[in-house]
């Protein structure tokens, strides 16, 4: 698998892997009004991150074509804090532990070409699949103040994450 620059293109693809408007709301929180969502939605959104040099925004393929999907952002005006975000699979290649490849590449381009110390993420407890892929690479549990999200008659607990290099 390898990691290349987002292209707005991607977005017809990465829209077909959110099938329900729970799993857009596991991905995305709240960042999109409502579901479904569009390729120009997704267009519309990252535009606004086209201007800002703190943001690395990521597709993953490999010789089938898109495989995934994710944000890095830095958090701190140092840049050594990057954070993770909207990391998606194609449905199809779900349990095939492609998360977890997709993951390590990321970190690794966050350790090695970026040169952070920490990596961050949130995560839903409820998202299990998710939540076990971040442990089993390292991510670890941190304290933080409780966050919660309402998702019609549910509350979501998110996790806070962090990965130390």
């Amino acid at each position: 698998m390898l990691r290349r620059p987002y292209k707005y293109c991607d977005a017809k693809t990465i829209v077909t892997w959110i099938k329900d408007e729970r799993s857009l709301r596991l991905w995305s929180v709240d960042f999109y009004d409502s579901y479904p969502i569009t390729e120009y939605d997704m267009i519309k959104l990252y535009h606004s991150y086209d201007n800002q040099d703190n943001y690395y925004v990521f597709t993953v393929y490999d010789e089938k074509g898109l495989v995934s999907h994710l944000i890095m952002r830095f958090i701190d005006n140092d840049k050594s804090i990057i954070r993770f975000g909207f990391i998606i699979i194609d449905n199809k290649l779900r349990s095939r532990n492609y998360g977890k490849q997709v993951v390590r590449l990321a970190v690794q381009y966050a350790f090695e070409f970026l040169k952070v110390k920490k990596i961050t993420l949130g995560v839903f407890k409820n998202n299990v699949t998710a939540y076990h892929c971040y442990k089993s690479i390292g991510f670890k549990e941190v304290d933080s103040e409780k966050e919660y999200y309402q998702y019609h008659d549910e509350t979501w607990k998110c996790v806070e994450m962090i990965l130390k290099r």
